[in-house]
C-alpha cells in the first residue's frame, strides 16, 4: 500500500508541474533514474508514474530518448492554425471507420462481460431481505433510496475521488432512462452533440426523446477541435474512456478542452463514464467530473457493465447548480427501480464486494494489456 501511495504521489506532482506550465510542452522530463534520485524514490515508483502520466496524454515516450511532455492546455481551436490538429485527428481516421463499419456485426451486448460472483450475490440478496423484512417492498423515494445514494457517494469518493452528496444522485434503469431525464431538463429547443461513431443508443434515446442532435467526428483522442467549436450545440454526450465503437479514449488535454468549450459557449456536458471501472491503468480514470469546477458536468454511470445485466441500475450525479432545474422538470418522475434492488447494490458497495470485484477485473486486464502490447523500457 505505501508503495502505491508513493507512484501515485509522484504521479500527482509531475503532473501538477504539467499542468501549471513547470514543464512546457515537447520539455523532456529528467530521466527515471535523475527523478528517482531527485525525489527519494525508487526507480520502479518512477516508471510506473510515468506510465500513468504517459496512459492519460500528458507525456509521450520516445525509444531510446526518454519522456517528453504533450499536454498543452493552451490548445484551443479558433479556425486558423488549427491544421495540425486535425491532421493528427485524421492520420486515424481509417482505424476508427474500419472500428466502426464492424459495430454492425456485434453490440455492446456481445463484448465480454467480467462476472460478478453469485454467491457474493444470492448470500446479500439474503442478507438485505433478512435486515430489511417487508421494507423492501416499499416504493422507491423520487430519485432513489437514501441507502443506495449513500453508498454510491462514498464508493465515489474513496474510489474515485469525487466529492458528492447523495442529493445530488439521481438513480434510474438504466442510463437509457437517464439521457430521457436529461433531454427533460435541458428541454427540446437545444441541439445535443453526440461522438460519432457512438454507441448506437445513445443517438436513438435522445433523438426518440424528441432532442435535435448533431453528430461530432471523432478523432485520435476525442472530438475533432473544428468539429467541436463550430458546432451550436449546447449540450455535449462524450464518452471519454474507450468511446464505442472506436476505442478512442480522450487525452488529458482533450477533456479539459472540453470544459472551455462549456465555459466559452455556456453549454453542459454529460459525462458518460460506462466501464471505465475496468482500466487496466494502477490508477482510476481521471473523469471530466473530477476537472468541472463550474458545474457544467453531469456524470453517468451504471451498474448493468459493472455487476450484471441483470441489474437494471444507473445513476448521474448533478452539479449542484443544476438541482433546481432538474427537480422543476422532472421530480414528478417514480424511480423505476425496485427498492430491494437499491439496497442489494448499496450493500454490495458498502461491504467492498463491489470493490474486490472491480479490482480483480482491472488487475486481470491489466495482465492481459502486457500480454499483448509488451514494451521496450525506456530510458
Amino acid at each position: 500500500m505505501e508503495k502505491t501511495k508513493r507512484y501515485l504521489k509522484v504521479y500527482e506532482q509531475v503532473r501538477e508541474d504539467i499542468i501549471k506550465g513547470r514543464y512546457s510542452v515537447g520539455t523532456k522530463l529528467p530521466s527515471k533514474r535523475v527523478m528517482a534520485e531527485a525525489m527519494g524514490v525508487s526507480v520502479i515508483t518512477i516508471e510506473h508514474a510515468y506510465e500513468l502520466l504517459t496512459e492519460e496524454g500528458y507525456i509521450s515516450p520516445k525509444e531510446k530518448s526518454g519522456y517528453f511532455v504533450s499536454f498543452d492546455d493552451k490548445e484551443i481551436y479558433t479556425g486558423a492554425g488549427s491544421k495540425n490538429k486535425t491532421t493528427v485527428a485524421e492520420d486515424n481516421s481509417n482505424l476508427i471507420k474500419e472500428k466502426a463499419a464492424s459495430s454492425d456485426q456485434f453490440s455492446m451486448s456481445t463484448l465480454r462481460v467480467p462476472k460478478f460472483s453469485y454467491s457474493i450475490y444470492a448470500k446479500t440478496v439474503r442478507r438485505v431481505l433478512s435486515e430489511y423484512g417487508s421494507f423492501v417492498m416499499n416504493k422507491s423515494p423520487k430519485n432513489g433510496t437514501e441507502e443506495l445514494r449513500r453508498a454510491i457517494a462514498a464508493y465515489l469518493s474513496r474510489s474515485r475521488r469525487l466529492l458528492v452528496s447523495p442529493d445530488q444522485i439521481i438513480v434510474g434503469a438504466g442510463a437509457e432512462y437517464l439521457y430521457l431525464l436529461i433531454v427533460q431538463t435541458f428541454g427540446r429547443d437545444i441541439v445535443y452533440g453526440v461522438e460519432s461513431p457512438s454507441y448506437q443508443k445513445i443517438a436513438k434515446v435522445y433523438t426518440a426523446g424528441g432532442a435535435d442532435i448533431h453528430m461530432l467526428k471523432l478523432g485520435n483522442d476525442g472530438i475533432e477541435s473544428e468539429e467541436l467549436w463550430n458546432a451550436d450545440v449546447k449540450v455535449l454526450h462524450i464518452t471519454p474512456y474507450r468511446s464505442f465503437p472506436s476505442g478512442v479514449t480522450a487525452s488529458a488535454a482533450k477533456k479539459r478542452e472540453y470544459l472551455k468549450w462549456s465555459r466559452n459557449k455556456d453549454g453542459f456536458i454529460v459525462e458518460d463514464d460506462f466501464e471505465s471501472e475496468f482500466t487496466p491503468s494502477r490508477k482510476p480514470e481521471e473523469t471530466i467530473f473530477s476537472l468541472d469546477e463550474e458545474g457544467r458536468v453531469i456524470y453517468v454511470n451504471t451498474f448493468t457493465r459493472t455487476i450484471g445485466s441483470y441489474v437494471r441500475a444507473a445513476y448521474m450525479v448533478l452539479p449542484k447548480s443544476l438541482l433546481p432545474l432538474f427537480a422543476e422538470k422532472t421530480g414528478f418522475y417514480e424511480c423505476p427501480v425496485p427498492t430491494l434492488d437499491q439496497l442489494v447494490i448499496a450493500a454490495l458497495l458498502n461491504s467492498g464486494d463491489f470493490e474486490r470485484h472491480i479490482n480483480k477485473v482491472r488487475r486481470q486486464n491489466r495482465k492481459k494489456d502486457i500480454e499483448n502490447n509488451p514494451q521496450d523500457d525506456i530510458i
